[in-house]
């Protein structure tokens, strides 16, 4: 059954409010943009020069692309750049949630490409972001120029016990929902600001509770561009060694590292990444 990615339209627009405030900090030039997919309207917000390399940012699930708002300064310098909102997530692209068995997320962001007429570009994504990226390069490696993938979903196991530690600090309220945070975010301060934008996502959003597909390994083994992955040593959601290993055994040329004292949030890595993206491209 299609589940909406808001419980009420009070919090979709709650949600929106603060969203819009994000997207008011921006310090560069930026356009929103909407575009037909055959699932429904999706959203970007574009920024740097239309000449330059494509770039998409695709953020991971329970968040949008306000997550993004900092590091795309750093890569509009080189890249003309798309944070996208994923449908059925708590952004503004269609609110119905697609099914991850099956075709529809890589039909999806093929019909993203068309809507902003790329026909390759490099991809950036978190969590359920990078899954979708790996399953867009995996289905039409053609499109896919580069990817980088932070605690992707989908190459090493999910955590069962991260299900039953989210309900146990559900059950303290506010007080928990501030320790669930940052345990995800592997121990480490958030900003106010933006804890309480994940504390009022928290609030409004559908969270999907189905498993994540895990790829195969033949599927890994058709990635042939360059990747590069980061996973966070403490990340409570998806088993990051075995995630690191399954991609140094399937994905042999992927350049994998593991940051010891990270959480599943992975933040402040923009000039690491932008260096990847554009060595041996200038």
């Amino acid at each position: 059954m299609t589940q909406n990615a808001f419980k009420s339209a009070e919090g979709q627009n709650a949600v929106y409010s603060a969203y819009d405030a994000f997207i008011g900090t921006m310090r560069i030039p930026y356009e929103q943009i909407r575009m037909d997919t055959r699932f429904g309207k999706a959203f970007a917000i574009a920024a740097g020069d239309k000449t330059a390399p494509k770039l998409l940012l695709l953020h991971g699930s329970g968040m949008n692309s306000a997550m993004w708002i900092g590091d795309m300064e750093t890569y509009a310098r080189h890249f003309n750049v798309y944070a996208v909102d994923l449908q059925g997530e708590p952004g503004k692209s269609d609110g119905r949630q697609l099914r991850f068995e099956g075709p529809d997320f890589a039909d999806w962001l093929q019909d993203v490409f068309a809507g902003l007429s790329i026909s390759k570009a490099s991809i950036v994504g978190i969590s359920l972001g990078a899954w979708l990226a790996l399953k867009f390069a995996i289905s039409r490696p053609q499109m896919a120029e580069k990817l980088v993938l932070l605690s992707p979903a989908g190459v090493g196991p999910q955590r069962t016990s991260f299900l039953f530690k989210a309900l146990f600090y559900m059950l303290w309220g506010t007080k928990g929902l501030k320790r669930l945070y940052r345990q995800v975010n592997g121990g480490t301060p958030i900003p106010h600001e933006m804890l309480a934008y994940q504390m009022l996502i928290g609030k409004h959003f559908n969270f999907r509770r189905e498993r994540i597909p895990r790829f195969t390994d033949d599927e890994l083994a058709r990635l042939a561009m360059p990747i590069k992955v980061f996973v966070g040593q403490r990340d409570i959601m998806f088993h990051a060694l075995q995630t690191a290993r399954r991609f140094a055994e399937r994905v042999p040329h992927a350049n994998v590292e593991v940051l010891r004292d990270a959480g599943h949030t992975l933040v402040g890595l923009a000039d690491e990444i932008l260096a990847f993206l554009r060595h041996e491209s200038d």
